[in-house]
């Protein structure tokens, strides 16, 4: 593993990948700046946050006193928020018609019998925009009758033939309006959200879109340029879809031989991860071959933290050897729970156990019993991942058995 030479870490940079997320990447800002109060109360450590002089990626600066170090941290999220909001860009007729794409290539290959062999929650989050959207199209269809006869009846014993034609607008004006009411209320619904972001993957059968590819190499070359700064660690923090975005990006970084011997640590973080849903798809031979190459290099630490709690990842599911592509000398990742229910009190856990979207974030968000995971040390304390993690054993109740129909690394 790159290392500065010290167990001890005085200055870090951190680049954050969001998930599927079309929103500003201020919002993780101002979660890291609530949240990280609210961790330092409790942890009983300091931890303050200040601007960054604006560069190409969004960022902001933290210092930090724990364990008696004092730590400087530059923090940047990898911004792919422009394509996701592209992706997003779609008619109400252009969602039907992924919605019948989507579920067709995960059924029609077998993926989705192989993920149901891993966690259910998940697979019910993927069956969820399909099951809402598909009751929405029932309930708009079924007001449009409704609208339909009420109209015929009122209008064809008054107007004859040019009721029968009003009624009939009168019925689509009802189908058309329900499905725009619908839509427009998906903030709270997330139907359309979410059958988006798993189309994103189907459409390709897995494989990535020529922007996306674009946009990996241009997060590497970033990557690559903090390796060569003075900081004792580069840490990468891949949360959910950001976490098999985060494999690609590394893996081209050291194979490209841009990781410096005598240079910064270099960590790598999947938090939430979902990296079955693509890596189970016929063409994610990129993704497949990537997650086999970095889970065997010494260049790096990679820790994976999920949560049986978080119903919206692939919880304590090894992410290389589900995907069928372990290597004989695997040494990544490190697989643990972040174990909801006895780092959040009974209070906490009830309060927020039924806020699925709000759990998928509780991985960067405060504990009130923290144990060996929290996040704000991680990312702002004195020690690098891997010397933090060192000699912890990964969760005994792990999936770390092959279950992927399709373990091909070369298209």
């Amino acid at each position: 593993m790159g290392t500065s030479g010290s167990n001890q870490v005085s200055r870090r940079r951190v680049f954050y990948i969001p998930g599927y997320d079309p929103i500003h990447p201020r919002r993780y800002r101002e979660l890291y700046r609530k949240e990280g109060a609210a961790q330092a109360a409790i942890s009983g450590y300091e931890i303050g946050l200040k601007p960054v002089p604006k560069g190409a990626n969004y960022g902001w600066s933290v210092t930090a006193e724990m364990d008696g170090s004092r730590v400087e941290t530059t923090f940047e999220v990898l911004v792919w928020s422009d394509i996701v909001r592209d992706s997003m860009s779609t008619s109400i007729p252009a969602t039907y018609l992924q919605l019948v794409r989507t579920a067709w290539v995960y059924i029609a290959s077998g993926a989705l019998w192989r993920l149901m062999k891993l966690r259910k929650g998940p697979v019910i989050a993927a069956l969820y925009p399909i099951g809402m959207l598909l009751g929405q199209l029932l309930l708009a269809y079924a007001l449009g009758a409704l609208a339909l006869w009420a109209g015929k009846a009122v209008l064809i014993p008054l107007l004859g033939a040019v009721g029968h034609v009003i009624a009939g607008f009168a019925g689509v004006g009802a189908f058309v309006a329900l499905l725009r009411w619908f839509k427009k209320k998906d903030g709270k619904l997330f139907a359309y959200y979410l059958m988006h972001d798993y189309s994103y993957s189907a459409s390709s059968r897995g494989a990535n879109p020529p922007e996306l590819e674009e946009r990996i190499a241009a997060f590497s070359d970033t990557i690559a340029e903090a390796m060569q700064s003075d900081t004792d660690e580069v840490l990468v923090v891949g949360h959910s879809s950001g976490a098999h975005l985060g494999v690609s990006i590394l893996a081209d970084l050291i194979r490209q031989g841009r990781v410096p011997v005598q240079g910064p640590a270099l960590s790598f973080l999947s938090l939430g991860q979902v990296v079955p849903m693509v890596s189970f798809l016929p063409e994610a031979h990129r993704l497949r071959a990537d997650l086999q190459y970095l889970a065997a290099r010494d260049e790096l630490a990679w820790v994976d933290v999920t949560a049986p709690g978080d119903g919206c990842a692939f919880a304590l599911c090894d992410p290389v050897t589900v995907s069928g592509v372990a290597p004989a000398e695997k040494k990544w990742p490190l697989v643990f729970s972040a174990a909801f229910t006895q780092t959040l009190s009974p209070a906490r856990w009830k309060e927020i156990r039924w806020r699925f979207f709000r759990l998928h974030f509780q991985y960067l968000c405060a504990f009130d019993r923290p144990k060996d995971y929290d996040y704000f040390r991680i990312t702002a304390g004195p020690l690098t991942l891997g010397n933090r993690y060192a000699g912890r054993k990964p969760s005994g109740s792990r999936i770390d058995h092959a279950v992927s129909k399709y373990t091909s690394v070369a298209a």
